[in-house]
């Protein structure tokens, strides 16, 4: 398959007045199009961090990011944002929804800062709620909704604008064990159906069950990838969401 994100020797070291704390030594990775992968390791290991370079929230000291073909550690900031805007959706452990706006306004803002029209935005937020599962809160608040509901807010609005990658750091941490697998189910499904690049970070052995390739970190380094994955479940097709 081919290639979307490439890591060569990726390094990244926190300065602390004269200290210096090497948080990832010397990552080589590659991810291709298309499938899910779980970087697994404990609190501290360089997950987290191995994610936020990947996707272009922070730089690394040395090495090369290569994705879908730029090398987003060359970027400005301006440019990463509109990288990220293109071709990134994130899904996050505390949601990350407005508080003051609606489950359809959260979903609507990626396409508000892509310029599309409000009809279009209208249109493909409500069918990205309901293949969630949400078409009866379009209008509720994230106070009024439960955490399995909110977090479905969040994946509404990490799919929205069809990236390529989908970055899921912890996205299950929040969350009872049902609604956990529920939430997996859902993330994944989507991604397969439209053959996504899903990259999920957690300390979570059950959570990694779920990944195509599993990337076990520790101590900043790659102890070792393991591919491996039975067919797991799906969603219902949402392939007209986009035409």
């Amino acid at each position: 398959m081919e290639n979307i994100i490439e890591l060569r020797g990726v390094k990244k070291i926190y300065r602390m007045g004269p200290e210096r704390i090497p948080a990832l030594s010397d990552i080589n990775l590659c991810f291709e199009k298309g499938q899910i992968y779980c970087l697994l390791g404990t609190s501290g290991s360089g997950k987290s961090t191995l994610l936020n370079i990947i996707a272009g929230l922070e730089k690394p000291s040395a090495g090369e990011i290569i994705f879908n073909g730029s090398h987003i550690e060359q970027m400005s900031e301006k440019q990463l944002a509109l990288f990220r805007q293109k071709y990134v959706g994130f899904v996050f452990q505390s949601y990350n929804l407005l508080p003051t706006l609606t489950a359809l306004e959260n979903v609507t803002l990626p396409l508000i800062f892509c310029g599309a029209p409000k009809k279009i935005r209208q249109r493909r937020a409500r069918a990205m709620l309901k293949a969630v599962g949400l078409e009866t809160r379009y209008n509720h608040k994230p106070s009024e909704m439960s955490g399995g509901q909110q977090q479905r807010v969040s994946i509404a609005r990490a799919f929205i604008n069809n990236p390529q990658v989908i970055f899921a750091d912890e996205p299950t941490g929040n969350l009872d064990t049902k609604t956990t697998f529920d939430m997996m189910d859902l993330i994944t499904g989507i991604a397969h159906e439209r053959k996504q690049t899903l990259i999920i970070v957690t300390h979570d052995i059950e959570i990694a069950h779920y990944a195509d390739t599993v990337i076990h970190i520790r101590d900043g380094l790659v102890e070792s990838v393991e591919s491996a994955r039975e067919p797991g479940p799906s969603v219902e097709k949402e392939s007209d969401l986009f035409e």
